[in-house]
């Protein structure tokens, strides 16, 4: 008499079949999502610093107080303790599918009163946010005009008669005030 197979060998007999579906399910899907192209991962985009533009560079003049200057470029990222008459600025940015960006800035003072400032060369404002904006122009602007075949694919079908209103006429009007929200 032959023995009678128990649940545990059902169960695991049915756990191997699923696990080769399912191993089957995924060699179709990456093979056909191959094809296509290579997956990359989203990357957050990392802002950090000040920025401080060409403009606000220029207008930095020796013999300013730290107030003045701080007016301009605003708190520096970087105030050290050991050096308390020099202010780093630095400002970095890391986009998707942009070169990542740093620049540096740094102050010196010589008392509360700017002696000089040195460091990388600053864009102006607007060079910096044609490098932020990176949608893809094709630079052809295209024709806003309509030919009048186009235009009539767009005319009403039923034109009201001269006699009969438009359709803009036949709608209620608006209430001279509207309820409260609240009951009182």
């Amino acid at each position: 008499m032959p023995a009678i197979p128990s649940r545990r060998h059902w169960l695991l007999a049915g756990a191997i079949v699923s696990s080769l579906c399912l191993g089957a399910c995924s060699s179709v899907s990456n093979s056909a999502r191959g094809a296509l192209t290579a997956v990359t991962p989203y990357k957050v985009e990392v802002v950090q610093g000040n920025f401080v533009s060409k403009e606000q560079v220029e207008a930095l003049k020796p013999g300013m107080t730290r107030q003045q200057v701080r007016e301009i470029l605003g708190t520096s990222l970087l105030a050290d303790v050991f050096h308390a008459n020099r202010w780093d600025y630095v400002f970095t940015i890391r986009r998707q599918g942009v070169e990542p960006q740093q620049r540096r800035l740094t102050v010196y003072f010589n008392g509360d009163v700017l002696d000089r400032f040195e460091g990388d060369p600053m864009p102006s404002e607007e060079e910096f946010v044609a490098t932020l904006d990176t949608r893809r122009r094709s630079g052809k602007v295209p024709a806003l005009e309509a030919t009048e075949d186009q235009l009539k694919k767009y005319t009403p079908k039923d034109k009201p008669s001269e006699g009969e209103p438009a359709a803009a006429a036949t709608t209620a009007p608006l209430p001279a005030a509207y309820p409260p929200l609240e009951s009182r």
